[in-house]
């Protein structure tokens, strides 16, 4: 199965955020500063809270790297939690409980589920982990694992196509303007679309609501034959599709044309296979996005996702307090109106990572120079068709 791993530990309001990343080949060169930008991205968009205007994420590196080189051993990354200073006796590990408890738990958060499953009375025990603060670890691991493919020559973009039902135009975007062209506010590509967007969320706003939306991942330069089709737990659409699913607010993933290809007849559906002049086999479509029996065909990997509402309002909804039974309005955080253009971000990160792990999984990983090798001589033999039959 898979060949890296990660696991992320922290609070959202606690001292620090922490991930292990275990697996990456020896030999990567690993730059800090291109794990900041991509942290500094997740921080930056249209529609954020005052959170964001306290934290200045910035990596530490804990162990696995030597002179800015993987050693093969686990790599261990940490995130410093500025605002953990206004919150250091109430997130205190050892000392006496203070401050006010949560009770008023929120709908479509996992306040209610989890202090039911974990025992607690007070929700801040688990929303201060179910919060998405949590992906700026899965930011940082993802910026290693970019580090990775850009050897490999694989690339990963996104943008933010729709928010609250304003939706951006395809006609106006080319795709080789993805991850090029993108605004910084938004992560959009569509300045029209992005007025609207911006309409929206300032709407939202004035009224204590929140805003949804849509962004889509695209992939260029992987391989024929990354993934497989022998077993469930290695198709790449599914390993794709949960990690994307797994990131908080996430309701729906579809790859390519999506649930499109559920209103529309096979012979509109299906990409045909020409013969291109280069003697490689090749599609003048893409709806199957890149993916075709759980492996990737040497097309544009293309995946969206949609972003619910943010469940903190600033006009609660309706709820019941668990201390006392009564119905009452849901507690506020500090929360975001709209977070769509850092999901794409966190989404990119996923992305990487899933890739990344089918890379060394499928090729021979112990060092960079054996997986380049190894992917290089695979290139090779697949490069004329007719030698495959």
């Amino acid at each position: 199965m898979g060949h890296l791993r990660f696991m992320t530990a922290g609070e959202s309001h606690g001292a620090a955020l922490t991930a292990i990343l275990e697996g990456l080949p020896a030999g990567l060169r690993v730059a800090r500063e291109e794990i900041d930008a991509q942290l500094a991205r997740r921080q930056h968009g249209y529609g954020r809270g005052g959170r964001m205007k306290i934290e200045m994420d910035r990596v530490e590196v804990l162990a696995g790297l030597r002179f800015g080189e993987t050693l093969g051993s686990p790599l261990t990354l940490q995130v410093i939690n500025r605002d953990f200073v206004n919150w250091t006796e109430r997130m205190d590990p050892f000392g006496t409980p203070t401050g006010p408890q949560v009770t008023a738990v929120r709908p479509g958060h996992a306040d209610l589920s989890g202090v039911l499953k974990y025992g607690r009375g007070d929700a801040r025990d688990i929303l201060e982990r179910s919060s998405a603060r949590e992906t700026a670890m899965r930011v940082a691991v993802g910026a290693v694992c970019r580090q990775l493919l850009a050897v490999l020559d694989v690339t990963v973009a996104s943008h933010v196509t729709e928010i609250g039902g304003a939706a951006v135009d395809r006609t106006a975007i080319r795709d080789a303007d993805i991850g090029v062209t993108n605004s910084g506010d938004l992560n959009c590509c569509d300045p029209a679309a992005e007025t609207r967007m911006k309409e929206r969320i300032d709407a939202a706003q004035a009224a204590g609501d929140t805003l949804g939306g849509i962004f889509e991942i695209v992939v260029r330069g992987l391989p024929v034959g990354l993934g497989s089709h022998t077993q469930w737990d290695r198709r790449l659409d599914g390993r794709l599709a949960g990690a994307l699913m797994s990131i908080q607010a996430i309701k729906g993933v579809e790859i390519g044309a999506g649930f499109a290809c559920a209103h529309l007849p096979g012979s509109e559906i299906h990409d045909e296979i020409f013969m291109g002049a280069d003697g490689h086999p090749c599609r003048r479509t893409n709806r199957a996005g890149g993916l075709e029996g759980g492996m990737t065909n040497g097309e544009t990997l293309v995946i969206r996702a949609a972003m619910k509402p943010i469940p903190t309002l600033m006009t609660p909804l309706q709820t019941i307090d668990i201390a006392t039974g009564a119905e009452v309005s849901a507690s506020k955080e500090r929360s975001d109106v709209c977070a769509v253009p850092a999901a794409s971000v966190v989404g990119e990160a996923m992305t990487a990572f899933v890739l990344a792990d089918a890379l060394c999984g499928q090729f021979h990983a112990d060092t960079m120079t054996d997986l380049c090798a190894s992917l290089a001589a695979y290139r090779a033999r697949i490069a004329d068709v007719r030698q495959t039959s």
